[in-house]
Protein backbone atom coordinates (compact mmCIF):
# COMPACT_ATOMS: atom_id res chain seq x y z
CA UNK A 1 0.00 0.00 0.00
CA UNK A 2 3.00 2.37 0.44
CA UNK A 3 4.19 2.15 -3.25
CA UNK A 4 0.19 2.85 -4.34
CA UNK A 5 0.63 6.04 -2.57
CA UNK A 6 4.42 6.98 -2.48
CA UNK A 7 4.38 9.34 -5.31
CA UNK A 8 5.48 12.88 -4.30
CA UNK A 9 2.54 15.68 -4.53
CA UNK A 10 4.11 17.12 -7.77
CA UNK A 11 3.43 13.60 -9.68
CA UNK A 12 -0.49 13.62 -8.68
CA UNK A 13 -0.43 17.22 -10.05
CA UNK A 14 1.73 16.77 -13.16
CA UNK A 15 -1.77 13.80 -13.66
CA UNK A 16 -4.16 15.94 -12.57
CA UNK A 17 -3.24 18.61 -15.05
CA UNK A 18 -3.06 16.12 -18.12
CA UNK A 19 -5.87 13.44 -17.19
CA UNK A 20 -8.71 15.96 -16.09
CA UNK A 21 -8.97 17.93 -19.35
CA UNK A 22 -9.02 14.61 -21.10
CA UNK A 23 -11.94 13.31 -18.62
CA UNK A 24 -14.00 16.52 -19.12
CA UNK A 25 -13.24 15.77 -23.08
CA UNK A 26 -14.72 12.14 -22.50
CA UNK A 27 -17.44 13.54 -20.05
CA UNK A 28 -18.91 15.01 -22.97
CA UNK A 29 -18.23 13.09 -25.68
CA UNK A 30 -20.52 10.50 -23.63
CA UNK A 31 -23.14 13.22 -23.16
CA UNK A 32 -23.20 13.69 -26.85
CA UNK A 33 -23.91 9.92 -27.36
CA UNK A 34 -26.49 10.10 -24.38
CA UNK A 35 -28.13 12.50 -25.79
CA UNK A 36 -28.04 10.99 -28.74
CA UNK A 37 -29.32 7.68 -27.40
CA UNK A 38 -32.22 9.21 -25.73
CA UNK A 39 -33.46 11.41 -29.00
CA UNK A 40 -33.45 8.30 -31.34
CA UNK A 41 -34.98 6.27 -28.22
CA UNK A 42 -37.56 8.36 -28.20
CA UNK A 43 -38.44 7.31 -32.32
CA UNK A 44 -38.47 4.01 -31.32
CA UNK A 45 -36.72 0.55 -29.57
CA UNK A 46 -36.12 -1.04 -33.13
CA UNK A 47 -34.47 2.59 -34.49
CA UNK A 48 -32.50 2.66 -30.96
CA UNK A 49 -31.05 -1.07 -31.61
CA UNK A 50 -30.48 -0.17 -35.16
CA UNK A 51 -28.28 2.92 -34.07
CA UNK A 52 -26.54 0.93 -31.63
CA UNK A 53 -25.49 -1.50 -34.13
CA UNK A 54 -24.81 0.47 -36.90
CA UNK A 55 -22.06 2.00 -34.59
CA UNK A 56 -20.59 -1.23 -33.61
CA UNK A 57 -19.37 -0.83 -36.97
CA UNK A 58 -18.59 2.24 -36.33
CA UNK A 59 -16.62 1.73 -33.15
CA UNK A 60 -14.24 -0.77 -35.13
CA UNK A 61 -12.64 1.91 -36.93
CA UNK A 62 -12.56 4.09 -33.94
CA UNK A 63 -10.71 2.01 -31.91
CA UNK A 64 -8.30 1.25 -34.95
CA UNK A 65 -7.77 4.98 -34.92
CA UNK A 66 -7.40 5.10 -31.47
CA UNK A 67 -4.59 2.12 -31.98
CA UNK A 68 -3.09 4.20 -34.74
CA UNK A 69 -3.08 7.20 -32.43
CA UNK A 70 -2.11 6.18 -28.87
CA UNK A 71 0.96 3.80 -30.67
CA UNK A 72 2.51 6.85 -32.04
CA UNK A 73 1.71 8.35 -28.72
CA UNK A 74 4.56 5.89 -27.27
CA UNK A 75 6.60 7.27 -29.31
CA UNK A 76 5.42 11.01 -29.45
CA UNK A 77 5.63 11.39 -25.61
CA UNK A 78 9.24 9.87 -25.86
CA UNK A 79 10.49 11.61 -28.04
CA UNK A 80 8.80 14.77 -26.66
CA UNK A 81 11.27 13.88 -23.58
CA UNK A 82 14.06 13.43 -25.72
CA UNK A 83 13.66 16.76 -27.28
CA UNK A 84 14.07 15.04 -30.48
CA UNK A 85 11.20 17.12 -32.57
CA UNK A 86 13.04 15.37 -36.17
CA UNK A 87 12.00 11.80 -34.86
CA UNK A 88 8.40 13.35 -33.53
CA UNK A 89 7.36 15.00 -36.94
CA UNK A 90 8.01 12.06 -38.87
CA UNK A 91 6.38 9.44 -36.02
CA UNK A 92 3.23 11.88 -36.81
CA UNK A 93 3.33 11.86 -40.66
CA UNK A 94 3.54 7.98 -40.19
CA UNK A 95 0.49 8.16 -37.65
CA UNK A 96 -1.47 10.33 -40.46
CA UNK A 97 -0.71 8.06 -43.35
CA UNK A 98 -1.90 5.37 -41.77
CA UNK A 99 -5.17 7.06 -40.77
CA UNK A 100 -5.93 8.17 -44.02
CA UNK A 101 -5.73 5.18 -45.41
CA UNK A 102 -7.69 3.33 -42.81
CA UNK A 103 -10.57 5.85 -43.25
CA UNK A 104 -10.47 5.36 -47.23
CA UNK A 105 -10.54 1.37 -46.53
CA UNK A 106 -13.87 1.72 -43.99
CA UNK A 107 -15.61 4.51 -46.28
CA UNK A 108 -15.38 2.17 -48.96
CA UNK A 109 -16.54 -1.12 -47.22
CA UNK A 110 -19.23 1.13 -45.54
CA UNK A 111 -20.28 2.50 -49.04
CA UNK A 112 -20.50 -0.62 -50.99
CA UNK A 113 -21.55 -3.07 -48.43
CA UNK A 114 -24.10 -1.90 -45.30
CA UNK A 115 -26.60 -4.67 -45.66
CA UNK A 116 -23.57 -7.41 -44.96
CA UNK A 117 -22.35 -5.16 -42.54
CA UNK A 118 -25.41 -5.16 -40.42
CA UNK A 119 -26.23 -8.65 -41.13
CA UNK A 120 -23.52 -9.46 -39.02
CA UNK A 121 -24.73 -8.12 -36.08
CA UNK A 122 -28.54 -9.31 -36.05
CA UNK A 123 -30.69 -10.73 -38.75
CA UNK A 124 -33.67 -8.69 -37.61
CA UNK A 125 -34.91 -6.81 -40.95
CA UNK A 126 -36.43 -3.66 -39.24
CA UNK A 127 -33.17 -3.64 -37.60
CA UNK A 128 -30.99 -3.94 -40.42
CA UNK A 129 -32.80 -1.59 -42.29
CA UNK A 130 -32.64 1.11 -40.38
CA UNK A 131 -29.03 0.45 -39.88
CA UNK A 132 -28.17 0.54 -43.29
CA UNK A 133 -30.19 4.15 -43.41
CA UNK A 134 -27.34 5.68 -40.58
CA UNK A 135 -24.56 4.12 -42.50
CA UNK A 136 -25.31 5.48 -45.86
CA UNK A 137 -25.30 8.82 -43.84
CA UNK A 138 -21.92 7.85 -41.56
CA UNK A 139 -20.04 6.86 -45.13
CA UNK A 140 -18.08 10.34 -45.54
CA UNK A 141 -17.11 10.91 -41.72
CA UNK A 142 -14.69 8.40 -41.56
CA UNK A 143 -11.63 10.78 -42.08
CA UNK A 144 -12.90 13.83 -40.07
CA UNK A 145 -12.99 11.39 -37.35
CA UNK A 146 -9.82 9.48 -38.06
CA UNK A 147 -7.91 12.67 -38.35
CA UNK A 148 -9.65 14.40 -35.49
CA UNK A 149 -8.86 11.66 -32.74
CA UNK A 150 -5.35 11.10 -33.98
CA UNK A 151 -4.34 14.80 -33.73
CA UNK A 152 -6.33 14.92 -30.74
CA UNK A 153 -3.70 12.43 -28.83
CA UNK A 154 -0.72 13.54 -30.37
CA UNK A 155 -1.93 17.12 -29.22
CA UNK A 156 -2.45 15.64 -25.47
CA UNK A 157 1.24 14.12 -25.41
CA UNK A 158 2.95 17.71 -26.21
CA UNK A 159 0.47 19.12 -23.15
CA UNK A 160 -2.14 21.07 -25.61
CA UNK A 161 -4.82 19.83 -23.46
CA UNK A 162 -7.18 22.66 -23.35
CA UNK A 163 -7.39 22.90 -27.51
CA UNK A 164 -9.48 19.35 -27.78
CA UNK A 165 -11.16 19.87 -24.45
CA UNK A 166 -12.48 23.39 -25.78
CA UNK A 167 -13.23 22.04 -28.92
CA UNK A 168 -15.42 18.95 -27.56
CA UNK A 169 -17.30 21.18 -25.57
CA UNK A 170 -18.08 23.38 -28.74
CA UNK A 171 -18.71 20.54 -30.52
CA UNK A 172 -21.49 18.82 -28.43
CA UNK A 173 -23.79 21.92 -28.64
CA UNK A 174 -23.50 21.35 -32.30
CA UNK A 175 -23.86 17.53 -32.34
CA UNK A 176 -27.23 17.68 -29.94
CA UNK A 177 -28.42 20.80 -32.51
CA UNK A 178 -27.84 19.38 -35.45
CA UNK A 179 -29.18 15.88 -34.16
CA UNK A 180 -32.41 18.00 -32.77
CA UNK A 181 -33.18 19.36 -36.27
CA UNK A 182 -32.61 16.28 -38.59
CA UNK A 183 -34.31 13.28 -36.63
CA UNK A 184 -37.18 15.46 -35.94
CA UNK A 185 -37.22 18.16 -38.00
CA UNK A 186 -37.89 21.75 -37.99
CA UNK A 187 -41.24 22.79 -40.22
CA UNK A 188 -40.21 26.60 -40.07
CA UNK A 189 -36.75 25.78 -41.78
CA UNK A 190 -38.85 23.75 -44.16
CA UNK A 191 -36.62 20.16 -42.83
CA UNK A 192 -38.05 17.13 -42.88
CA UNK A 193 -37.92 14.65 -39.87
CA UNK A 194 -35.30 12.09 -40.87
CA UNK A 195 -35.10 9.90 -38.09
CA UNK A 196 -32.20 7.50 -37.63
CA UNK A 197 -30.51 9.35 -40.85
CA UNK A 198 -30.72 12.38 -38.84
CA UNK A 199 -28.40 11.36 -36.45
CA UNK A 200 -26.10 10.25 -38.89
CA UNK A 201 -26.25 13.71 -39.95
CA UNK A 202 -26.30 15.66 -37.04
CA UNK A 203 -22.96 13.40 -36.01
CA UNK A 204 -21.00 14.04 -39.24
CA UNK A 205 -21.52 17.77 -39.02
CA UNK A 206 -20.10 17.59 -35.72
CA UNK A 207 -17.06 15.36 -36.74
CA UNK A 208 -16.15 18.33 -39.66
CA UNK A 209 -16.48 20.77 -37.24
CA UNK A 210 -14.01 18.66 -34.66
CA UNK A 211 -11.48 18.07 -38.15
CA UNK A 212 -11.67 22.17 -38.55
CA UNK A 213 -10.30 22.95 -35.05
CA UNK A 214 -8.42 20.55 -33.80
CA UNK A 215 -6.47 19.58 -37.41
CA UNK A 216 -6.42 23.34 -38.09
CA UNK A 217 -4.78 24.01 -34.79
CA UNK A 218 -2.26 21.62 -35.49
CA UNK A 219 -1.22 22.27 -38.85
CA UNK A 220 -1.38 25.93 -38.80
CA UNK A 221 -1.40 27.26 -34.84
CA UNK A 222 0.45 25.23 -32.93
CA UNK A 223 4.14 26.21 -32.02
CA UNK A 224 5.19 22.94 -29.69
CA UNK A 225 5.60 20.41 -32.82
CA UNK A 226 5.06 23.10 -35.56
CA UNK A 227 4.13 20.68 -37.76
CA UNK A 228 3.08 21.78 -41.34
CA UNK A 229 1.00 20.17 -44.58
CA UNK A 230 4.51 19.85 -46.00
CA UNK A 231 5.77 17.59 -43.26
CA UNK A 232 2.91 14.71 -44.49
CA UNK A 233 4.52 14.60 -47.79
CA UNK A 234 8.40 14.28 -46.51
CA UNK A 235 10.56 10.98 -46.47
CA UNK A 236 10.17 9.30 -43.05
CA UNK A 237 13.63 7.62 -43.38
CA UNK A 238 14.43 4.26 -40.78
CA UNK A 239 11.90 5.47 -38.12
CA UNK A 240 9.18 3.49 -39.52
CA UNK A 241 11.02 0.71 -38.82
CA UNK A 242 10.77 1.55 -35.10
CA UNK A 243 7.10 3.03 -35.75
CA UNK A 244 6.59 -0.52 -36.21
CA UNK A 245 8.15 -2.20 -33.42
CA UNK A 246 6.26 -0.17 -31.14
CA UNK A 247 3.27 1.30 -32.25
CA UNK A 248 2.07 -1.76 -34.26
CA UNK A 249 1.55 -4.00 -31.75
CA UNK A 250 -0.32 -1.93 -30.17
CA UNK A 251 -2.98 -1.09 -33.67
CA UNK A 252 -2.68 -4.64 -33.98
CA UNK A 253 -3.77 -5.41 -30.32
CA UNK A 254 -6.85 -2.66 -30.45
CA UNK A 255 -7.57 -3.66 -33.97
CA UNK A 256 -8.27 -7.35 -32.55
CA UNK A 257 -9.19 -6.55 -29.57
CA UNK A 258 -12.31 -4.06 -31.33
CA UNK A 259 -12.89 -7.52 -33.74
CA UNK A 260 -13.71 -9.20 -30.26
CA UNK A 261 -15.47 -6.12 -29.13
CA UNK A 262 -17.72 -6.86 -32.06
CA UNK A 263 -18.17 -10.67 -31.31
CA UNK A 264 -19.79 -9.55 -28.26
CA UNK A 265 -22.21 -7.28 -29.95
CA UNK A 266 -23.14 -10.27 -32.46
CA UNK A 267 -23.83 -12.16 -29.80
CA UNK A 268 -25.96 -9.84 -27.86
CA UNK A 269 -27.62 -8.95 -31.21
CA UNK A 270 -28.75 -12.52 -31.23
CA UNK A 271 -30.37 -12.40 -27.72
CA UNK A 272 -33.21 -10.24 -29.05
CA UNK A 273 -33.85 -6.96 -29.59
CA UNK A 274 -34.65 -6.24 -26.01
CA UNK A 275 -31.15 -7.44 -25.26
CA UNK A 276 -30.42 -4.90 -27.52
CA UNK A 277 -31.62 -2.07 -26.34
CA UNK A 278 -31.18 -2.48 -22.91
CA UNK A 279 -27.67 -3.10 -23.96
CA UNK A 280 -27.27 0.14 -25.98
CA UNK A 281 -28.72 2.44 -22.68
CA UNK A 282 -26.07 0.69 -20.42
CA UNK A 283 -23.52 1.35 -22.77
CA UNK A 284 -23.85 5.16 -22.38
CA UNK A 285 -23.94 4.64 -18.65
CA UNK A 286 -20.50 2.60 -18.35
CA UNK A 287 -18.71 5.77 -20.73
CA UNK A 288 -20.35 8.16 -18.37
CA UNK A 289 -18.86 6.36 -15.40
CA UNK A 290 -15.43 5.66 -16.98
CA UNK A 291 -14.53 9.29 -18.29
CA UNK A 292 -12.05 9.73 -15.57
CA UNK A 293 -10.19 6.18 -16.01
CA UNK A 294 -9.98 6.91 -19.65
CA UNK A 295 -8.16 10.26 -18.87
CA UNK A 296 -5.68 8.37 -16.66
CA UNK A 297 -4.80 5.98 -18.70
CA UNK A 298 -3.84 8.58 -21.57
CA UNK A 299 -1.94 10.33 -18.27
CA UNK A 300 -0.42 7.23 -17.37
CA UNK A 301 1.33 6.57 -20.93
CA UNK A 302 1.99 10.25 -21.21
CA UNK A 303 4.05 10.76 -17.97
CA UNK A 304 5.30 7.57 -17.92
CA UNK A 305 6.73 7.88 -22.06
CA UNK A 306 8.23 11.39 -20.43
CA UNK A 307 9.95 9.95 -17.58
CA UNK A 308 11.72 7.13 -19.45
CA UNK A 309 12.47 9.90 -22.04
CA UNK A 310 14.33 11.16 -19.02
CA UNK A 311 16.25 7.57 -18.45
CA UNK A 312 14.71 7.41 -15.08
CA UNK A 313 13.61 4.15 -14.74
CA UNK A 314 13.13 3.65 -10.74
CA UNK A 315 10.76 6.79 -10.85
CA UNK A 316 8.72 5.38 -14.00
CA UNK A 317 8.27 2.20 -11.65
CA UNK A 318 7.38 3.77 -8.56
CA UNK A 319 5.10 5.97 -10.39
CA UNK A 320 3.46 2.83 -12.39
CA UNK A 321 2.51 1.62 -8.89
CA UNK A 322 1.12 5.33 -7.69
CA UNK A 323 -1.08 4.86 -11.09
CA UNK A 324 -1.98 0.64 -9.96
CA UNK A 325 -3.39 2.70 -6.71
CA UNK A 326 -5.46 5.29 -8.88
CA UNK A 327 -7.26 2.65 -11.16
CA UNK A 328 -8.90 0.72 -8.45
CA UNK A 329 -9.76 3.63 -6.46
CA UNK A 330 -11.67 5.01 -9.88
CA UNK A 331 -12.85 1.41 -10.50
CA UNK A 332 -14.78 1.67 -7.00
CA UNK A 333 -15.88 5.31 -7.84
CA UNK A 334 -17.14 4.08 -11.32
CA UNK A 335 -19.03 1.18 -9.76
CA UNK A 336 -20.44 3.49 -7.43
CA UNK A 337 -21.81 6.10 -9.77
CA UNK A 338 -23.25 3.17 -12.10
CA UNK A 339 -25.04 1.71 -9.07
CA UNK A 340 -26.89 5.42 -8.48
CA UNK A 341 -27.58 6.71 -12.15
CA UNK A 342 -29.08 3.52 -12.88
CA UNK A 343 -32.55 3.55 -11.97
CA UNK A 344 -32.94 7.57 -13.25
CA UNK A 345 -31.09 6.23 -16.33
CA UNK A 346 -33.36 3.78 -17.49
CA UNK A 347 -36.40 5.43 -16.63
CA UNK A 348 -35.34 8.16 -18.92
CA UNK A 349 -35.70 6.37 -22.13
CA UNK A 350 -38.78 4.87 -23.53
CA UNK A 351 -38.72 1.25 -22.90
CA UNK A 352 -40.61 -1.95 -22.29
CA UNK A 353 -40.88 -3.59 -19.21
CA UNK A 354 -38.84 -6.59 -20.00
CA UNK A 355 -35.55 -4.00 -21.59
CA UNK A 356 -36.09 -2.25 -18.20
CA UNK A 357 -35.28 -5.45 -16.70
CA UNK A 358 -32.31 -6.57 -18.55
CA UNK A 359 -30.74 -2.71 -18.10
CA UNK A 360 -31.23 -3.23 -14.70
CA UNK A 361 -29.29 -6.77 -14.66
CA UNK A 362 -26.49 -5.66 -16.76
CA UNK A 363 -25.85 -2.32 -14.99
CA UNK A 364 -25.55 -4.74 -11.93
CA UNK A 365 -22.88 -6.40 -13.87
CA UNK A 366 -20.89 -3.53 -15.29
CA UNK A 367 -20.40 -2.55 -11.81
CA UNK A 368 -18.97 -5.07 -10.50
CA UNK A 369 -16.95 -5.46 -13.54
CA UNK A 370 -15.98 -1.49 -13.89
CA UNK A 371 -13.66 -1.96 -10.77
CA UNK A 372 -11.41 -4.28 -12.38
CA UNK A 373 -11.69 -2.73 -16.30
CA UNK A 374 -10.48 0.36 -14.47
CA UNK A 375 -7.44 -1.13 -12.91
CA UNK A 376 -5.99 -2.84 -15.84
CA UNK A 377 -7.05 -0.03 -18.14
CA UNK A 378 -5.07 2.29 -16.37
CA UNK A 379 -1.84 0.04 -16.81
CA UNK A 380 -2.47 -1.87 -19.75
CA UNK A 381 -3.45 1.92 -21.68
CA UNK A 382 -1.19 3.69 -19.73
CA UNK A 383 1.64 2.91 -17.67
CA UNK A 384 2.43 -0.56 -19.48
CA UNK A 385 2.00 0.92 -23.01
CA UNK A 386 4.21 4.16 -22.30
CA UNK A 387 6.75 1.93 -20.95
CA UNK A 388 6.76 0.17 -24.83
CA UNK A 389 6.06 -3.11 -23.68
CA UNK A 390 3.45 -3.31 -26.43
CA UNK A 391 4.10 -7.05 -27.91
CA UNK A 392 3.44 -8.39 -24.69
CA UNK A 393 0.18 -6.53 -23.97
CA UNK A 394 -0.89 -7.06 -27.50
CA UNK A 395 -0.33 -10.95 -26.31
CA UNK A 396 -2.03 -10.42 -23.00
CA UNK A 397 -5.37 -8.52 -24.36
CA UNK A 398 -6.45 -10.71 -27.24
CA UNK A 399 -5.46 -13.96 -25.16
CA UNK A 400 -7.90 -13.37 -22.41
CA UNK A 401 -10.37 -11.88 -24.88
CA UNK A 402 -10.83 -14.56 -27.33
CA UNK A 403 -9.90 -17.78 -25.03
CA UNK A 404 -11.65 -16.58 -21.76
CA UNK A 405 -14.60 -13.88 -22.50
CA UNK A 406 -15.77 -14.67 -25.69
CA UNK A 407 -16.40 -18.52 -25.56
CA UNK A 408 -17.49 -18.21 -21.88
CA UNK A 409 -20.13 -15.55 -23.19
CA UNK A 410 -21.44 -17.46 -25.96
CA UNK A 411 -22.17 -20.47 -23.68
CA UNK A 412 -23.66 -18.76 -21.28
CA UNK A 413 -25.98 -16.27 -23.85
CA UNK A 414 -26.50 -18.61 -26.29
CA UNK A 415 -26.06 -21.84 -25.05
CA UNK A 416 -27.63 -21.99 -21.37
CA UNK A 417 -29.63 -19.20 -21.13
CA UNK A 418 -27.98 -17.04 -18.25
CA UNK A 419 -30.03 -14.35 -17.19
CA UNK A 420 -28.52 -10.78 -18.66
CA UNK A 421 -25.97 -10.17 -15.33
CA UNK A 422 -24.35 -13.50 -15.73
CA UNK A 423 -23.87 -12.87 -20.01
CA UNK A 424 -22.43 -9.70 -19.53
CA UNK A 425 -20.07 -10.97 -16.49
CA UNK A 426 -18.98 -13.68 -19.32
CA UNK A 427 -18.03 -11.76 -21.27
CA UNK A 428 -16.18 -9.04 -19.78
CA UNK A 429 -14.23 -11.66 -18.03
CA UNK A 430 -11.16 -10.67 -19.45
CA UNK A 431 -11.17 -7.56 -17.64
CA UNK A 432 -10.70 -9.42 -14.40
CA UNK A 433 -7.97 -11.24 -15.43
CA UNK A 434 -6.19 -8.83 -17.01
CA UNK A 435 -6.32 -6.96 -14.01
CA UNK A 436 -4.98 -9.80 -12.25
CA UNK A 437 -1.88 -10.12 -14.93
CA UNK A 438 -1.10 -6.46 -14.82
CA UNK A 439 -0.28 -6.67 -10.91
CA UNK A 440 2.36 -9.62 -11.80
CA UNK A 441 3.42 -7.51 -15.06
CA UNK A 442 4.31 -4.39 -13.20
CA UNK A 443 6.29 -6.18 -10.38
CA UNK A 444 8.28 -7.89 -12.84
CA UNK A 445 9.81 -4.56 -13.99
CA UNK A 446 10.54 -6.56 -17.66
CA UNK A 447 7.61 -3.59 -19.05
CA UNK A 448 9.99 -1.09 -19.03
CA UNK A 449 11.40 -1.39 -22.70
CA UNK A 450 13.57 0.77 -24.78
CA UNK A 451 12.62 3.06 -27.40
CA UNK A 452 15.46 4.09 -30.07
CA UNK A 453 16.18 7.48 -31.78
CA UNK A 454 16.66 7.73 -35.53
CA UNK A 455 20.24 8.20 -35.45
CA UNK A 456 20.17 4.57 -33.28
CA UNK A 457 18.26 2.64 -35.83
Amino acid sequence: MKRLIAADKGFYKKVAKIAIPIALQGLITTGVNMMDTIMIGAVGETELSAVSLANQFISIFHIFCMGIGMGASVLVARYYGMNDNSSLKKTITIMLRLCLGLSLLFSVATFLLPKEIMLIYTPETNIINFGIDYLNYSVASYVFLGLSLTSTIVLRNVGQVKIPLYTSIAAFFVNVGANYVFIFGVDFLNIKAMGVAGAAVGTLIARVFEFSVICGYLLFIDKEISYKIRDLFKPVGVLWREYIRISIPVLISDGILALGNNSVAMIIGRMGESFVAGNAVTTVAQQLSSVMIQGFSQAGAIVTGYTLGEGDKKKAQDEGYAFLGIGFVFGLIAALIITIISAPMITAYNLSEETQDIARELMLSISIIMVFQATNSIMTKGVLRGGGDTKVLMLADNIFLWVASLPLGALAGLVFGFPAFWVYFFLKFDQVLKAVWCVIRLNSGKWIKKVRTESEI
